[in-house]
């Protein structure tokens, strides 16, 4: 600490110390006031200037050393000057007063807290810098929050000094006119109690519920009257075909038309293609179909750890691929035209193209709509990669139409997509090579995750090509090639250029939004650089009749994410302005189906780093576990993230035998605030896979003892024993 706020420090307490050693508190209070009433007027009758200046001097340094005694100058001012004059003085004193200190706490305290607690207060500058002056607004009006507490913590804030001072001018003045009022009335108070009876104290914080009744209307209005600017342009149906229409029957489209359905809304649901969208058709379904049907073949090959000598499985791929189909085709019926249409819904088939905000058309008709809901998806990321037209490639899309096995496999990148179809293609038969561009797969998970599936992919014959930048693609003798720049990462410099040889190439380099091709660009529809819809926290594009929802909204493209938004928006769409939910991303939970799967839901080491947030990591290495034992399938860990000293969970990441399913116990805890104490004390079934949950805690709990309080329980012990 410098000096000079050495200096500033001493010198403040100092004042304060001497306000107490000479007890100068005595000439604050009520009674003294009271009894000194009239030498205060006449003083005031026989100097003004003096009296004023003195008045304004004292009150400035009472409020800037926030001491005891402003609400009794307040009312010696209504005695001394009048309800008018008095109120001009103290607004002005008490501003002045608490800004010096204000400046006084921002210049001991600021850049010392600032520091220290950077990482938490960065949500609290933000909201400061965007709501600052209403913040201290509201709190000025408030008389229950202690102004010398308000000075003090805006001191540590960013707020501008001079927006400091003009927001308190105008915060305290309410309640400066109603004590220096009170105070005009000196004569029939008994006590302070009649100003800071409950009905007073009531009449302030109603006083103070008004700048937010009047943030809510001023947000209000200009919604509506953004509304009204850019519907203004198209001419609104005086009656509507349907209250809600949806274009896109995937995850998203059909939870929307069936929440609607169910609350008695007429509902109509576009889709050109297939019902189910790419979840049933070419995601979801198919692949975990097909990861299935490899996982046998992998238990195959491990006759051994089963106790077998050996074991061999007749099949050929493309009576696999058929079992994938066939799936397909069980699981239709649950998103098919004939169930949502008993559902109440209206089912389209056919090519949407919005017109206006309140028109779609449809296999040439012009349908009428109150609302319309974009949850069109997503497809496969293809890459402008030279050559690539040439040689033929496969995407998520398209790999469900082989009928061969290819010999040589070359999956491009190492997402979720990309790890999930190489191991499955592997056990299947096929050599695979995975290239990624970094120097690890699954980029989203810690290190140490990655790395394990990276050994697990290795040990089953994958080869990882990483740091290995595509660049071309080329057919050299009959022979298809991926051209390659390997990357030294230390020196960020090309060392050199490798062919690899391949028969099919799948290309898992992420999905793009579908935003084309029905009407947005025409109507203007806001798209994000980073190819989605742009939608607030109620799912609403620019148009605010128009919601989004799944893939093509972001920003998570998940079938389970996109299921929740659909909620969001159809309730928002259907009962605004009347009542509408932000859509809530707190707890989102997702999974990749390798295996051993990987699942995580909330922070993991590599976020809270990048976002500056304090943990406390606890492992349980599922290698220990009783049931993964007697399954052979001891391989994994549970890692969770809790706030330092605390059982609050921050994020948890499985890695092992099911974890897709073991995660839902740490979602539904972090969804409804329960701690690893309360996971700890649940009772799980021996022996099953979810105990590794349950371990997991209880290393927290060991790691966190009490440690004294257990030696008093040994000394007990021992005094029991005699």
């Amino acid at each position: 600490m410098n000096k000079s706020k050495i200096i500033l420090i001493m010198l403040v307490a100092a004042l304060i110390v001497a306000f107490f050693a000479f007890d100068l508190g005595q000439y604050f209070t009520l009674e003294y006031l009271k009894s000194q009433r009239e030498l205060l007027a006449g003083f005031y009758e026989e100097a003004r200037i003096t009296a004023i200046v003195s008045f304004f001097l004292i009150y400035v340094a009472v409020t800037a050393l926030s001491l005891p005694g402003a609400a009794i100058m307040t009312l010696a001012s209504g005695v001394i000057f009048g309800v008018l004059e008095g109120s001009v003085i103290v607004s002005f004193a008490s501003t002045i007063g608490a800004t010096l200190a204000f400046l006084v706490s921002r210049f001991i305290l600021r850049d010392a807290v600032q520091q220290k607690f950077a990482n938490k207060l960065k949500a609290v500058n933000e909201g400061m810098e965007k709501e600052g002056a209403f913040y201290l607004f509201t709190l000025r009006l408030i008389p229950a929050f202690p102004f010398f507490m308000i000075n003090l913590l805006m001191g540590i804030t960013r707020i501008k000094v001079s927006q400091y001072f003009i927001v308190s001018q105008l915060g305290m003045l309410p309640g400066t006119v109603v004590y220096v009022n009170a105070g005009s009335q000196l004569a029939s108070l008994d006590s302070l109690s009649g100003i800071l009876s409950p009905a007073m104290i009531f009449s302030f914080v109603l006083l103070g519920l008004f700048p937010l009744i009047a943030k809510k209307s001023i947000a209000l209005y200009t919604e509506l009257h953004k509304s009204r600017k850019i519907l203004n342009n198209y001419t609104k149906p005086k009656t509507f075909d349907y209250n809600l229409l949806v274009i896109g029957a995937g995850s998203g489209g059909l939870v929307t038309s069936y929440i609607a359905a169910a609350v008695n809304a007429k509902v109509a649901l576009v889709e050109k293609n297939k019902m189910g969208g790419d979840c049933l058709n070419t995601g979801c379904v198919p692949s975990k179909a097909l990861i299935r049907s490899a996982k046998m073949l992998s238990y195959a090959s491990r006759a051994n750890d089963f106790g077998f000598k050996s074991t061999t499985v007749d099949f050929n791929f493309s009576g696999v691929m058929q079992r994938v189909h066939n799936v397909i085709k069980k699981v239709e019926p649950h998103d098919s035209v004939e169930r949502y249409s008993s559902l109440g819904v209206e089912v389209i088939q056919g090519e949407a193209m919005i017109r206006s905000p309140y028109e779609v058309e449809v296999n040439g008709k012009v349908l009428t709509t109150k609302n319309i809901v974009i949850a069109t998806g997503a497809r496969p990321f293809v890459p402008d990669l030279p050559g690539l037209e040439e040689t033929g490639y496969l995407t998520s899309d398209t790999v469900w139409e082989l009928k061969e096995r290819p010999k040589r496999f070359l999956v491009l990148g190492g997402g979720p997509i990309g790890c999930e179809l190489a191991q499955a293609f592997q056990r299947l038969g096929s050599e695979v090579t995975l290239v990624q561009r970094a120097s690890r797969i699954m980029l989203r998970e810690d290190e140490e995750i990655a790395g394990m599936i990276q050994t697990r992919f290795r040990g089953e014959g994958i080869n990882l090509l990483l740091n290995y930048s595509a660049k071309k693609c080329v057919i050299e003798n009959g022979q298809k090639y991926l051209v390659c720049d390997v990357v030294d990462i230390e020196n960020k410099e090309t060392t050199k250029e490798v062919k690899v040889p391949f028969d099919q190439l799948i290309l898992a380099l992420g999905r793009k939004a579908n935003v084309t091709g029905f009407g947005l660009e025409e109507l203007g529809v806001t798209i994000k650089k980073s190819g989605v819809i742009q939608a607030n926290e109620f799912l609403q594009t620019n148009y605010p009749n128009i919601y989004a929802c799944g893939d093509v909204a972001g920003p998570y493209q998940f079938t389970h994410t996109a299921a929740h938004q659909a909620w969001y928006a159809a309730v928002n769409a259907l009962f605004s302005p009347f009542k509408r939910f932000k859509v809530d991303y707190s707890v989102i939970p997702w999974a990749t189906y390798t295996d051993p799967e990987v699942a995580r839901v909330g922070l993991n080491e590599l976020e809270a780093k990048e976002q500056g947030i304090a943990y406390e990591v606890t492992e349980y290495g599922i290698d220990d576990l009783d049931r993964a034992i007697a399954d052979s399938e001891d391989y994994g860990v549970v890692k969770v993230l809790t706030v330092p000293g605390k059982d609050k969970i921050l994020g948890v990441t499985i890695v092992g035998s099911h974890a897709g399913d073991l995660i839902a116990e740490y979602v539904m805890a972090m969804k409804h605030g329960l701690g690893l104490n309360k996971i700890l004390g649940t009772i799980h079934i021996y022996p099953t896979m979810a105990e590794a949950n349950k371990f997991a805690a209880g290393n927290w709990k060991k790691a966190h003892k009490p440690e004294k309080l257990l030696q008093w329980v040994k000394r007990f012990h021992q005094w029991r024993r005699g």
